[in-house]
């Protein structure tokens, strides 16, 4: 292998080698090295609120002609082009700044409008190359007019094209998208706002250009983030318009709601940066180390078309508001965001206010509109003088054209054009270079009047020119037409304070074992109460949602339902929904549908409550073929059993619990015979024993009503109808009378006549007999009108004006028609 020999040093050569301080040296090395960072990547400038590279993306997509009514292209390509005109940077920080242009939990007006994997607040996109993209409606107003000197070009990086120093930008795009960065030495933080707020502010700086921070906050009370949710605590929020810098608190929208057997908290907005992964990671973080208790299931239902839905089950016996509140203070569902307003003016990083920020963009317009009012002035009056020199031409157009032709060369031509008609050189060049075709098709009449509009327009563009209160209002109307076009309801809800907790922070977390009432309702719904006073029929009834039962327990308790088989069913209190306090009973609207929460078998109906206390009188039941039997309460401790034994083809028909044991027992029977006589003529038996007789009946009769009263306030309410007629087609007679019309028969006896049928009728529909009714519900739910109470003997009753269902008293009761 051959040596390389080194060239000899010339003779005259002489070496200089020159000492450097190495501290010097580093500084001033790190200096321009923070000074490119912070000019040339991470700060935005104050005009046009764009990071060099945005703002490269939006003029080389505006260069490609890619605007909203055209076709999507690649993400790649538009990258490409970016980094080998203008970017001279790695491609995955050029596609990360376009896909952010595009994500609406990003930006609060989206400049690019993406196809394709964006990504979400917890995932990253899809790589460029399966991506498409093109600009969005709002970029089209950051580049309009680049193209008429509004803005200063400089050299790209190898100077071999021209980028521009800042876009007109239209639109105030710092304040209204804000921006994060962090360079060396300093970063920004800058909140979203509302487009419509902040022209609002801007239009009236333009009018008021002394006004307060004070009568800007009333058009601007706050940031408006992309995300929702909420701002508690404005004091922040002031002292960052104020000095640049502050804080405020962001927190999660939701809501309690009922989630199938429980309720639940549903979060449908989450803080600015936050997204649904993060939360769900860390509820689960804090369930698994026993920090957070209640939380039953968490499911993340967030899709495309409903938005993000976030549903955190709550177990039942405890508080929904009170864990809402522990939600917001353990996990990212409540965050802070600190604002720091840095960003170039004039090249040189500054923290600016509010007022500032709007000032530096106003400056921005008018030297914008300045420039293009300049141009189009220029463009104009050039356009008008080429006009009047065809409307000279046009005036002898026969000697134009024999002029040019009897000329040797077009130069010929030009001067004595020139010459002969007095044109200018611009305008000989003009008609020489325009077609004969054309400069004999034109029009005095069109010449005339493009000169007047063209003429009219430089007057315009002149007075703008020329008077600076019709620039600003230039600028305040264009800023009104971009906040009609682009503006957006507000998303963000704005608390002054710090925010009021739901629940007292010393209220439990847990449901208290409280005394309370539990309920069942005619249209099979059960809830409870979240007191113990006893319930009234006071107010408005809702329709098909009459209460037939009521029993006294406790929040944590256990009651027991009484099916028409005869069975007892346990359901824990805790697991019916709580009705409001202050509620208009009887009403029941919300409660959850018994199916949901008692396996009842085909045909099986529920009957009634009870409280399952063992120190009672226990429970009477009367069955359909007039059986009846009181239930010792020491029977009432499993999970589910019968308290009967039926014969084939019998049922309850009605089943109550006794209080003191010394209540009226009463049977009334379809074929309208009454008998009651008292409990204590019925021996308790065990849970397998079948009763004993209790009325006896009649060949094809049947008991319809059976149930346990107070004789003193009792009456008696029976509706007779004929019994092949369908159920609810015929009104029948109703007739109301006192308990005390009829007299005590023994047990196992027919009774007395309670009601005697017209012609035409042969059956009770309806029975019912307890304290007094203040009104009955029609089969429809809507309320009816009872006849005034008349004696056992008076009639068969007064006739209905529509069947009857269901009557009320101070407990409603549901009637089996």
């Amino acid at each position: 292998m051959a040596r390389r020999t080194k060239d000899p040093l010339p003779d005259d050569f002489e070496e200089h080698i020159l000492d450097t301080d190495i501290k010097q040296e580093m500084e001033s090395s790190f200096l321009e090295y923070a000074y490119s960072v912070i000019y040339s990547r991470a700060l935005p400038d104050a005009r046009d609120g764009l990071k060099p590279v945005q703002r490269r993306i939006l003029y080389t997509m505006n260069d490609m002609s890619l605007r909203p009514d055209r076709g999507h292209v690649k993400s790649a390509r538009v990258v490409g082009e970016v980094m080998g005109r203008l970017h001279p940077h790695g491609d995955g920080a050029i596609y990360d700044a376009l896909v952010r242009l595009a994500q609406p939990w990003s930006m609060r007006l989206p400049m690019i409008d993406g196809h394709g994997n964006f990504g979400s607040p917890d995932d990253s996109p899809a790589a460029m190359r399966y991506t498409e993209c093109r600009m969005a409606p709002p970029a089209v107003a950051m580049t309009a007019s680049i193209d008429e000197d509004t803005v200063d070009f400089r050299p790209n990086y190898d100077s071999r094209e021209l980028e521009p120093v800042v876009l007109p930008s239209a639109i105030p795009n710092l304040v209204v998208n804000g921006t994060t960065g962090i360079a060396v030495g300093m970063a920004t933080n800058m909140a979203p706002h509302n487009l419509v707020e902040v022209v609002q502010a801007l239009r009236h700086l333009i009018t008021h250009p002394d006004a307060s921070l004070t009568d800007l906050m009333r058009f601007i009370p706050g940031p408006d983030l992309p995300t929702g949710g909420k701002i508690v605590g404005l004091d922040g929020i002031r002292d960052a318009y104020e000095t640049g810098r502050g804080s405020f608190r962001m927190r999660a929208t939701a809501r309690v709601e009922t989630v199938g057997r429980r309720k639940g908290i549903v979060v449908t907005e989450l803080p600015y940066g936050v997204g649904t992964e993060k939360v769900v990671e860390r509820i689960k973080t804090l369930v698994q180390s026993k920090k957070l208790q209640g939380i039953a299931d968490l499911k993340d239902l967030t899709d495309r078309e409903k938005g993000l839905r976030l549903v955190i089950e709550v177990k039942n016996g405890f508080h929904p508001e009170a864990l809402l509140e522990q939600l917001y203070r353990q996990t990212p569902m409540e965050d802070s965001f600190g604002i720091n307003n840095v960003a170039l003016v004039d090249g040189q990083p500054r923290t600016l206010g509010l007022t500032e920020l709007l000032q530096v963009f106003l400056e921005h317009r008018f030297d914008v509109v300045r420039r293009r009012s300049v141009f189009r002035r220029g463009k104009a009056a050039d356009r008008l003088h080429l006009v009047e020199g065809l409307l000279i031409a046009i005036l002898d157009i026969d000697e134009v054209i024999q002029l040019i032709r009897s000329s040797d060369n077009a130069a010929a031509a030009k001067e004595r054009l020139m010459t002969v008609f007095d044109l200018s050189e611009a305008q000989a060049d003009y008609i020489l270079d325009m077609p004969l075709r054309r400069l004999t098709r034109f029009s005095r009449l069109e010449l005339e009047k493009e000169q007047s509009e063209l003429q009219a327009t430089i007057e315009q563009l002149d007075a703008i020119l020329a008077d600076d209160a019709l620039l600003r209002r230039v600028v305040s109307d264009e800023l009104a037409d971009v906040a009609k076009t682009y503006g957006t309801p507000r998303r963000t809800v704005l608390l002054k304070s710090a925010g009021t907790a739901v629940v007292s922070a010393a209220a439990p977390l847990e449901v208290a074992d409280d005394p309370c009432f539990a309920y069942l309702s005619s249209s099979g719904l059960l809830a409870r109460s979240s007191s113990d006073e006893t319930p009234g029929a006071e107010g408005d009834r809702t329709n098909h949602d009459v209460i037939v039962s009521a029993v006294r327990t406790t929040a944590r308790g256990e009651i027991g339902v009484l099916t028409s088989r005869g069975r007892v069913i346990k359901q824990g209190v805790l697991d019916l929904p709580e009705i409001p306090a202050g509620a208009n009973h009887p009403n029941l609207q919300g409660g959850f549908p018994l199916s949901e929460l008692v396996s009842l078998d085909p045909g099986e109906r529920a009957l009634a409550l009870t409280s399952l206390r063992t120190d009672g009188p226990g429970l009477a039941l009367g069955t359909r073929d007039g059986v009846v039997k009181r239930v010792n309460p020491e029977v009432l401790a499993r999970e589910e059993w019968e308290v009967i034994g039926l014969k084939d083809g019998d049922e309850v028909v009605g089943a109550v619990e006794l209080t003191t044991g010394e209540e009226t027992l009463c049977f009334v029977t379809a074929g309208g015979q009454l008998l009651h006589f008292g409990a204590a003529a019925v021996r308790p038996q065990g849970r397998g024993g079948g009763g004993m007789a209790g009325v006896k009946l009649g060949a094809g009769d049947r008991v319809a009503f059976f149930g346990a009263l107070d004789p003193a306030s009792a009456v008696v309410v029976t509706a007779s109808g004929s019994s092949t007629a369908l159920p609810g087609t015929e009104p029948g007679a109703v007739k109301v009378t006192p308990f005390s019309e009829y007299p005590a028969k023994g047990r196992a006896t027919g009774g007395v006549r309670c009601h005697r049928f017209l012609k035409g009728e042969d059956t009770l529909v309806f029975a019912w007999a307890g304290a007094a009714p203040a009104r009955a519900a029609a089969s429809s739910g809507a309320p009816v009108d009872l006849p005034e109470a008349t004696g056992r003997r008076d009639g068969s009753g007064v006739p209905g004006s529509q069947p009857i269902a269901a009557c009320a008293g101070p407990v409603a009761v549901r009637v089996e028609g």
